[in-house]
């Protein structure tokens, strides 16, 4: 699509002069993570316009969020300036603004921006990158409450629910030992909850038991094959048994954001936009779908939701439309790559699946650490993360211990 077949409307909108004056196209990306990123990267070269739109002024290091929620780094140490990463493209406008409508018929969406109200974008693509949020379920002195407050209760036995408990039972075996004198942190009970028949479903089941076996020696309770039925103040209700507990951590299922209902077309059940195998919404020309917000079929499969999909589905996005815009035609539909998996057991053991290769281990843990630092967004993110990695390794001791006051 030329600029001359479709100039978006400016109103309400202030932009670089120098892009406002040269009339290119514009190419709206909503979303700042991994998709959004890739995707604007990819156009670093085009002759548009890229207006990248995010309700957060940060992109967050997803993968090390865990490693947030127990103060192993803090949460600067794994996000950056989305205006900071973007500095050096300069046909790249951030927008710091929460999209709250999409008109799919006039090519315009409304952001409304802190201080500033709702604005009306046009655009001559859009990108939708908005990712997932999490799906939740229906919702002292004395010794049976001081359990209940000791009981940590995780649901998902996913990579993410594996990490976290293994970070939590050496938190409290190691990094809290002695902080407490009424209390044996080391007697707090771990319990790991899954629907499923065992630990990392998606890896092989020879890792998913070596993990199980690990999670064991930390002192994780595993129950698989119990489904979560409600969780409220008391704790959860699970397989027909209540579990009284004071901290429940959702680590299942996600849902997509509100984002792609308002383009008004099919959904998934859990919310992701269906998108053709170019990763264009049906009937809205210009219009993608990439990241978590997108349900990608490949082989009778859906891609999984991780940072190397969306980062592939964003470039790949990126790189169509720089084509389109010079008049190439694209044939070749988006194919996602498995670069493998990986997930961490707490101190010295990860465990890596890719294709035939499977690993297990202190070594399989220097790799994941390794990659991990160097996928980090800046430089000063993984100066800092190798730093506070040391001196958790060394010491046992975290990095922001900090209970914040309520405003």
């Amino acid at each position: 699509m030329s600029s001359a077949d479709a100039q978006p409307s400016l109103q309400h909108f202030t932009i670089d002069r120098d892009l406002l004056e040269a009339k290119v196209p514009r190419i709206v990306i909503v979303g700042g993570g991994f998709a959004g990123l890739a995707a604007a990267h990819a156009l670093r070269h085009s002759d548009a316009e890229l207006v990248l739109i995010d309700r957060r002024n940060h992109h967050i290091f997803q993968p090390l969020l865990y490693q947030v929620a127990t103060a192993v780094l803090s949460p600067s140490e794994i996000a950056a300036p989305i205006r900071q990463l973007e500095a050096t493209q300069r046909n790249v406008t951030v927008l710091l603004a929460e999209v709250t409508g999409i008109d799919i018929a006039s090519h315009t969406i409304e952001a409304s921006s802190p201080g500033v109200g709702v604005r009306k974008i046009g655009f001559d693509y859009l990108v939708i990158a908005t990712g997932m949020r999490p799906k939740r379920a229906a919702t002292t002195e004395d010794e049976g409450e001081r359990v209940r407050q000791m009981t940590f209760v995780l649901v998902g036995a996913g990579p993410t629910g594996v990490e976290l408990a293994a970070s939590l039972a050496q938190m409290v075996k190691v990094t809290l030992r002695d902080n407490f004198r009424r209390i044996d942190p080391a007697k707090a009970s771990i319990i790991l909850l899954d629907a499923g028949k065992r630990v990392l479903p998606t890896f092989a089941e020879s890792l998913s038991r070596k993990v199980a076996g690990h999670l064991d020696k930390l002192g994780v309770t595993v129950l698989p094959g119990v489904k979560v039925d409600t969780v409220d103040e008391q704790g959860v209700i699970a397989g027909g048994n209540r579990i009284p507990s004071a901290t429940v951590l959702w680590t299942a299922g996600v849902m997509a954001s509100p984002i792609p209902k308002m383009l008004g077309s099919k959904t998934d059940r859990a919310g992701r936009a269906l998108v053709d195998p170019f990763l264009k919404v049906v009937d809205a020309p210009g219009v993608f779908v990439v990241g978590d917000a997108a349900s990608v079929m490949q082989d009778e499969h859906p891609v999984p939701g991780v940072a190397q999909a969306a980062i592939q589905e964003g470039r790949y996005v990126g790189r169509l439309i720089a084509k389109e815009l010079k008049g190439q035609k694209v044939k070749r539909p988006f194919r996602y790559f498995d670069k493998g998996n990986m997930a961490v057991v707490g101190k010295n053991y990860a465990v890596l699946e890719r294709g035939w290769l499977r690993t297990s281990g202190f070594l399989t843990w220097l790799v994941w650490a390794f990659v991990h630092v160097l996928s980090l967004p800046q430089l000063q993110n993984r100066l800092r993360v190798q730093r506070q990695w040391l001196w958790s390794y060394f010491t046992g001791q975290r990095s922001s211990r900090l209970i914040p006051e309520p405003p």
